[in-house]
This record gives structure tokens, sequence and C-alpha cells, in this order.
């Protein structure tokens, strides 16, 4: 997200952007025609598990890959944004990708673009592409950047699978001011006989994904229609038409995790590769990580809190975030509960913030040195109706919430660029 990576590949990158004048320009013509001269890396990768969404679409990729690796597979992984390092963004055969091997391939793929208009995020793309046909894997999952349709990533004709996660308002001046036209640019991903597993969506979005399955022939699996995930004991309980599977409690935290986990699950099973076992499936859905989503915070910053409170961080940041983060502090009812919140400029903050304001003891609107596009604080207090006091940094907010009721929860959220902050500063870095 903020400029992280060190060395060649911060240079190149850096170069890039110079090639389109604006950051978003969603098309596939002008990837297509680089993959191209480039001998169609898209075209010799493993089986590619394609994942659209609004929210949950990165918490949906780390349960498959967990799942997959929880069964001797190796994963290559593509996400975006990245939080603190771009190479985050490219995981080769389970390992980040390395600062000499992303310099060599963002050099030959700019050579091979050979200065033509082209968006930086389309030429990442690339170069992930690039690398994942050179090094041998066993899967693929691949997370749409915005929208789908038009997204870089959909350029894989074929995939094994496709997943489409909740469905909200979120980057309307590119994907369209309804659901409706939103889902229809998600479901843009869906292929020709390639299985599609939707998680729980509004009926607006579900209606336009089924017209979409329809038209292209596309097997869909719905969440409540053709599977379901539930509580039971302290874990989960999938099921679908080949059986039922037990689960621990996920290793993602929030009662949203539980779609994400049976979109993972349910992609999988359509697809059917002959590694999967339900062993593999309960192991990985413990097992998987995601940082930036209801991630326990022990570093810098939590050491500005008293020992016994706790210190949270989520990158959540629309409507159906908010709601989200609301399902989850809901289920926090041990200690009062304070929120910092920054978030990026052009969201719906207000929408943001409803639900999480009445259960808020209280609110801190910030901003962090290098946050990207942030909001101002002052724009976050007018949204929550005066309810945030200014922050104005991450540091001063802490250090500003009242003490001596005993222990506390303090959940930092509303923006992954945030997040990616908070987490250098927590760190030490």
């Amino acid at each position: 997200m903020t400029p992280a990576p060190t060395g060649r590949s911060e240079a190149i990158i850096d170069r890039l952007h110079a090639l389109h004048p604006k950051l978003i320009d969603l098309s596939l013509g002008r990837l297509l025609d680089l993959l191209a001269k480039l001998g169609h890396p898209e075209r010799a990768l493993p089986p590619v598990v394609h994942v659209a969404g609004t929210n949950g679409k990165g918490s949906t990729c780390a349960f498959l890959r967990a799942i997959a690796e929880a069964a001797g597979q190796r994963a290559h992984v593509y996400t975006s944004p990245h939080l603190v390092r771009f190479h985050e963004r490219i995981r080769l055969a389970g390992d980040l990708v390395s600062e000499e091997t992303l310099a060599t391939a963002l050099e030959e793929v700019e050579a091979a673009n050979a200065g033509a208009p082209i968006t930086v995020f389309e030429i990442t793309t690339a170069v992930a592409l690039l690398l994942f046909s050179r090094v041998p894997a066993d899967v693929l999952i691949l997370e749409v950047g915005l929208g789908g349709r038009f997204d870089a990533t959909n350029v894989v004709d074929r995939p094994a699978a496709t997943a489409i996660t909740s469905i909200s308002m979120d980057h309307m001046e590119f994907l369209g001011d309804t659901l409706d036209k939103i889902a229809f640019e998600k479901a843009g991903i869906l292929k020709p006989g390639v299985p599609c597993a939707s998680g729980a969506q509004a009926a607006a979005a579900l209606a336009v994904i089924r017209d979409r399955a329809a038209a292209v022939g596309a097997p869909l699996l719905v969440r409540d229609g053709d599977w379901t995930i539930a509580p039971r004991g302290d874990g989960l309980r999938y099921a679908d038409a080949r059986g039922g599977v037990d689960l621990p409690p996920p290793g993602l935290l929030g009662p949203h995790q539980a779609d994400n986990a049976g979109i993972a699950i349910a992609a999988l099973r359509a697809w059917n590769p002959p590694w999967l076992t339900d062993h593999a499936i309960a192991t990985g859905i413990g097992a998987a990580q995601w940082p930036g989503r209801l991630q326990r915070l022990r570093g810098a910053l939590a050491d500005l809190l008293p020992p016994d409170w706790e210190l949270w961080l989520d990158g959540g940041h629309n409507a159906g975030g908010g709601a989200a983060l609301a399902a989850q502090c809901t289920l926090w009812q041990d200690r009062p509960l304070h929120l910092v919140v920054g978030m990026k400029g052009g969201k719906a903050v207000t929408e943001f913030l409803r639900p999480l304001l009445p259960l808020a003891g209280t609110l801190w609107a910030v901003t962090e040195p290098g946050q990207h596009l942030a909001t101002p604080v002052e724009v976050i207090i007018a949204a929550s109706g005066g309810a945030a006091a200014p922050g104005p940094t991450v540091a001063a907010a802490l250090a500003k919430l009242p003490r001596g009721a005993g222990p506390a929860r303090v959940l930092i959220c509303g923006s992954l660029y945030l997040a990616g902050e908070v987490l250098k500063r927590d760190a030490g870095a």
C-alpha cells in the first residue's frame, strides 16, 4: 500500500506510475497485449481459484491457502493491496517473493512493455503471472483487485473454480452506484463450465450472480441453498451434497469468517482436486492467518496501554466491513470498547461508523503520517455526528484513553492503509 519495497523494486514501481495518468483504469486490452509479448504466462499456470467480492476476499484466500498447505500442496497466492511491503502481494509456492526475484521480473516486464501506457496494477499482475508460470506449484489462489469483469486478474480463461464473497457498496465510482451494478462487475469472473461458490448475499446481488451463472453456464453453489455452515459446539459444521465436515473455530476471528471459510470449502469441493480431504479442510480452517483482519497487536503500540488491556487492528473500511466488525464487537461484552478510526478519502465514513457507534465507549478520529489518501480528522468527526474526538494520531489517541476503570479493549479500524501504518509502528519501525 504505502511504498515500502526496498532497492530496485521500489525504484521500478515508482517509474511505472508514470506510464498511465490514472491509478485505476479498468480494462483488459493493455494487459493482454503485454502478456502476448511475454509468451502468454497466463496460459501456463497451475489450477487457479479466482476470488472476487467486496469484503472477505483476502480472508477467503487465506483459508484456501491454509487448506491447500494442510494437504501438503504448494500454493501460489496473489493478493492486494499490501500492508507494509509490496512483496506481500506475491507468494511463490508458499514463500513471499524475494526482493531479487521481484526486481528482476519487474525489469523484464518493464522492458517487454517498452513504455506503453499501462497501470501499475496491470503490470505488476503481469509480473505475478510470469513468476507463477515459472515456479512449480499445485494451486494458484488469485484475488481480484477491483471489480472482476475488467480486473487485470480476469485474464485466466478457465480457472478450476471461482468464488464470490460478500458484496456491498464500495468503489462506486468504478463499479456503479447500485448493488446490482456492482454484483454484475463481480460476477464477470464466472466462466463457462467452471463452478462458482457464493457466500451470503443480499437478494439483489444474488439475483445478478444467478443470472450471470445461467448465461455463461457456470455451476453456482450458494450458501444456504447448496451448502451450509453454522456453529456447532466450539467450532463449525460445513455441509453440502457430498456430506458434512466438523470444523474447529476458524483461525480468523469474527462471526463473518464462517461465511468466508464456507466459501473456500465450497469452491475447493466443487473443484475436487485429489489431494482435498476432510482432515486438510478442518486443519486449514483452524490454522488460517491474515494480517490486519481482527489481529491482536502486542508490540510497541500495545505497550502504550495498561498491561491488562487488549489492542486489536482491522482493515474494514466500508458499510459491510463496519457491520462485520459490529457483529464481533457485540460479542465483546466483558470490557469497555474504545474505537480508533482512520479512513481513506472518498469512503462512506457515516455508513461505516453507523453500526459501530452504539458499541463504543469512546471514539477517536485519526490520520497517521504517511497514511495514503487519508480522510481528514475533521471529516470523520463530522460523519460521527460529533461523537468522535481528535486523536489526531493513533499513539496520541491511545495516550488519551480513560484509564482507571479496569481492563478495556481498543480496536483500530477503518482503512487498510491505516492498518499498514499501524503494523509498522507496532513493530517499532
